[in-house]
C-alpha cells in the first residue's frame, strides 16, 4: 500500500487551507466524469456541462490533454501543482503556464502510461492550452459560486479542526465510506485512506515505497465541494491532501421529519439537523440560504430550549447540538447530517 510516514512535528504544524485552484481542479474532474454524486452536483452539471463540452470540441488538443492528464492511476504533475497557503487561483495556474513543454509531455506520458497521441507529442503549447482550459473552468463554473463555496469550505475546516481536538487525527483522516484518487490519481476505491497510527498515513492501496514526510515539510489539508479527492506534493517540501467536504454542507438539504418540523418549525428543525457539525451563523446562512436575522432568531430559540450550545473558536462563535438536541433528532428518526460523506 502507499504509505506516508509523517514526522510528528510536521503533523503538529499541519493545517487546513482554502485553495481556489484545488476547487477548480475538482470541478474539472467532475465535468470530465459528467456524473454528479448528489442532486446539487447534477444541477451544476446541467448548467455547465454543455459549455464545457463545447469548449473541448473547439479545442481537440485540450480535450486530449484532459484525458491524458487525468490518466488511469496518476494525475500529470504539471497539470495539478500543489497550492501554497493563501495562494490565489492565478498564482497557482501560473505554475502550469510556465512549465517547459518537454516537461509537460513527460508528465503526460507518465499519467497515460504510454506514448502520447501525435497531436500531443508534437505540440509545444501544451502548458498554454492547459492553462486556458483551467482558467475557463474557474471563470465560468467556479468563480460565480466562489463566495458561497468559500463559506462552505470554511465550515468544513472548522468541523475538521474540532474533530482533531476531540478524537485526534484518526477521526479526520480515516475514510471508510469513500476514497481518493491519491498519489496523484489512484482509482476511486472505498476505504483507501486511513490513519494507521505511529505517524503512518495510508494514501492508497498500491505497492508504492514508503514516503517520508520529514521535518520542515508543510502538510496541508484542502477541502473541495465536489466528491473527489487526491494527494499531491512538490519535492520534499510541501504535501497536500485534497478531500471532499462533509456531505452535510454540499448536498441538497433534506427536509426535516414532519414531527420535528411540527414541534420546532421547519426552519429551526433544519438548523438543528445541520448542527451535528459546529457552524457559525455566517456558515449557516451560506448553507441554508436563510437571512442572517432569521438564522440568529432561530438559534436563540434553540439555545433557550437547550438544544444547541455555543462556544468560541478563535474569532468565530460556533453552534452545535447538545446531548438533548441529539436525543430529539434521534427520536425524530433523522440521521445526523454531519455523518454524511464525512471523509477526507
Amino acid at each position: 500500500m502507499g504509505l506516508w510516514q509523517i514526522d510528528t512535528d510536521v503533523l503538529a504544524r499541519s493545517r487546513f487551507v482554502l485553495s481556489p485552484f484545488a476547487e477548480t481542479f475538482a470541478s474539472l474532474k467532475l465535468l470530465h466524469a459528467g456524473t454528479g454524486a448528489h442532486p446539487g452536483e447534477t444541477a451544476w452539471l446541467r448548467t455547465h456541462l454543455p459549455g464545457y463540452r463545447a469548449r473541448l470540441a473547439a479545442d481537440p488538443v485540450a480535450a486530449l490533454i484532459v484525458r491524458a492528464a487525468l490518466g488511469t492511476s496518476w494525475i500529470a504533475d504539471f497539470f495539478c501543482p500543489t497550492s501554497c497557503v493563501g495562494e490565489s487561483f492565478e498564482d497557482t495556474v501560473t505554475r502550469v503556464r510556465t512549465t517547459a513543454p518537454a516537461q509537460a509531455r513527460a508528465n503526460l506520458r507518465v499519467s497515460l502510461r504510454g506514448p502520447l497521441p501525435a497531436a500531443l507529442d508534437q505540440a509545444d503549447d501544451l502548458p498554454d492550452r492547459a492553462t486556458a482550459l483551467l482558467t475557463y473552468v474557474w471563470d465560468e463554473t467556479v468563480r460565480p459560486y466562489w463566495a458561497r463555496r468559500r463559506r462552505v469550505l470554511e465550515a468544513d475546516m472548522v468541523a475538521r479542526t474540532a474533530r482533531v481536538n476531540q478524537g485526534g487525527w484518526a477521526a479526520v483522516l480515516d475514510s471508510p465510506p469513500r476514497s481518493n484518487r491519491l498519489a496523484r490519481g489512484d482509482p476511486h476505491r472505498p476505504g483507501t485512506t486511513r490513519w494507521l497510527g505511529e505517524s503512518r498515513f495510508q494514501v492508497n492501496p498500491n505497492a508504492y515505497p514508503l514516503r517520508e514526510v520529514a521535518a520542515g515539510a508543510d502538510l496541508l489539508f484542502m477541502p473541495v465541494t465536489p466528491r473527489t479527492s487526491w494527494v499531491s506534493w512538490e519535492g520534499r517540501e510541501r504535501y497536500a491532501v485534497v478531500y471532499p467536504c462533509l456531505g452535510a454542507l454540499t448536498e441538497a438539504r433534506r427536509p426535516a421529519p414532519a414531527g420535528l418540523g411540527a414541534l420546532l418549525g421547519t426552519a429551526r428543525a433544519a438548523l438543528l439537523l445541520l448542527l451535528g457539525t459546529p457552524m457559525s451563523t455566517t456558515q449557516l446562512v451560506a448553507v441554508t440560504g436563510q437571512g442572517l436575522g432569521s438564522v440568529g432568531r432561530h438559534l436563540r430559540v434553540l439555545l433557550d430550549a437547550g438544544l444547541v450550545e455555543r462556544r468560541r473558536a478563535g474569532q468565530s462563535v460556533l453552534y452545535e447540538r447538545t446531548s438533548a438536541g441529539e436525543v430529539l433528532v434521534g427520536a425524530a428518526g433523522a440521521e445526523p447530517e454531519a455523518g454524511t460523506g464525512a471523509t477526507p
